[in-house]
């Protein structure tokens, strides 16, 4: 028997239903790598960098595959719901997974406040005498309620979610194809593959504009972990979850790098600008009727997909730090449908009062925001790299056994994303606008070291790391 085997016969003791089958976690792997931060964040990431911004996000895809390769062998070790921040826990010790737990329940909160605040704002175009604030709270209370039936029910929303986003994302590309090839529509002219390097070249404003895009491209993938947090809910882990990460690359190349070549191709870098979406510009260029309605939809449909995955999450991980006496004992207990619906409910809460902070605060708050989420999830990815490396010296020692889905290299390509991590870490130190969020994550820091210091001097068994497998018993 494989330890995999073991640690996933173990799993279900956490009480949750194994209902997510392989279509719904494919799906959610491939919706999480495709989000807002495509469809709207890379009109400013081009206007910044030019047709160099297709290298950076290709570059940070890499990043992204080394990370989840790391998640993966830890997930095949032991697959459980609280993921990375039961990982950071065994390895780097309690406090870290306390950290990790709250970091990344901030980062769906505040992600899932930006989005509601988007996905009100979407539908304000089709209907502008409905007050934002309505639609935001109607999406809130109905997504809410279906993270609430139950987990089989959240995974075919997300199913259907992603699978807008990703046939809008394939016809942009066939579309795009035709004008290149056949010289189609209002575009037919002035289409080339040499709008990749004609206007100033590849790199228009120098290589270092392009590196400062990093963060921007960064929080586009924010998410794309969340199959991590599926693990203690899938039917069969062991076979899904591999799948999902090695599909990972083509993903990547196809509706990052693909797109984006196709579009910049099609409509020359120096149409875009912040705040319009690089699909809607190249719909109105090729001179698509419905173009903008049709990239509303979308757009509209990964805001809420990524809402739909916030309230997930942050209710099993509110669940996870209460099973570790790191948060009310409260948001442990499960529903009659298998939810952890207290730790929903109060994360939902958390997202409203975002929604009226959104409508009260300029709109320069929606950057701050999401710059929030990019330092929160870039926490949260060094913490699965870190604990990857030190599970990797556990197995070579002997002391633990080998994951039946090894990451590449071993430990390297995990030190090369740690390195990557940290210099786009520098980056939004250098930059002004985006420093505010180090501001934030350093207030949240020292919030978290009380709440630390409170729990161990109520509780001094908090402190104590949890022991070794025994390799023997699993091997």
């Amino acid at each position: 028997m494989t330890s995999a085997q073991v640690d996933t016969d173990k799993a279900p003791e956490e009480g949750y239903e194994r209902g997510l089958n392989s279509r719904q976690v494919q799906m959610i792997a491939i919706g999480g790598a495709i989000g807002v931060g495509l469809f709207l964040g890379a009109g400013a990431n081009i206007a910044k960098a030019g047709p160099s911004i297709i290298l950076m996000y290709a570059l940070a895809g890499v990043i992204i595959f080394f990370i989840m390769r790391a998640l993966g062998e830890l997930l095949l070790y032991r697959p459980v719901s609280g993921s990375f921040a039961e990982y950071s826990r065994e390895f780097l010790g309690p406090f870290f997974g306390y950290f990790t737990g709250w970091t990344y329940w901030l980062m769906w909160v505040v992600t899932g406040m930006a989005e509601l605040t988007a996905a009100a704002i979407y539908i304000h175009y089709w209907f502008p005498d409905i007050p934002q604030w309505v639609s935001a709270l109607v999406f809130l209370v109905l997504l809410f309620v279906a993270n609430l039936i139950s987990v089989k029910l959240f995974g075919e929303i997300e199913f259907w979610f992603s699978m807008v986003k990703v046939t809008a994302i394939i016809g942009m590309i066939v579309i795009g194809v035709g004008v290149l090839t056949l010289g189609f529509s209002q575009a037919g002219d002035t289409a080339a593959v040499s709008n990749l390097w004609e206007f100033d070249g590849f790199f228009p404003k120098g290589i270092g504009s392009s590196l400062m895009t990093l963060q921007g491209v960064m929080f586009a993938y924010l998410a794309v972990e969340l199959v991590g947090v599926t693990a203690g809910e899938s039917e069969n882990p062991e076979k899904t979850l591999p799948k999902a990460i090695n599909t990972l690359p083509w993903r990547i190349a196809l509706f990052y790098v693909g797109a984006l070549t196709v579009i910049l191709a099609v409509v020359k870098w120096t149409e875009f600008a912040e705040g319009v979406s690089p699909f809607v510009e190249a719909f109105a260029v090729i001179g698509i009727p419905a173009g903008a309605g049709i990239v509303n939809f979308v757009v509209l449909t990964a805001a809420l997909s990524s809402c739909n995955s916030g309230m997930y999450s942050t209710g099993r991980m509110l669940r996870t730090l209460a099973d570790n006496g790191e948060a009310p004992r409260v948001f442990n207990k499960l529903s009659s449908t298998k939810t952890p619906a207290i730790g929903i409910a109060v994360s939902v809460v958390f997202m409203a009062i975002g929604v009226v902070l959104n409508y009260l605060v300029p709109e320069k708050a929606f950057g701050y925001v999401t710059s929030v989420a990019t330092a929160a999830g870039i926490w949260t990815w060094l913490m699965i790299l870190i604990s990857h490396v030190l599970y990797r010296r556990k197995v070579v020692a002997g002391r633990l056994p080998a994951s039946s889905f090894p990451a590449p290299g071993g430990s390297v390509c995990s030190y090369i994303a740690i390195a990557f991590l940290l210099f786009v870490t520098c980056l939004i130190a250098y930059d002004a606008d985006a420093r505010v969020c180090l501001y934030v994550m350093a207030g949240w820091a020292v919030a978290l070291g009380i709440g630390w210091a409170v729990l161990r001097s109520r509780n001094p068994q908090i402190t104590e790391r949890p022991g070794e497998p025994e390799f023997e018993k699993i091997g």
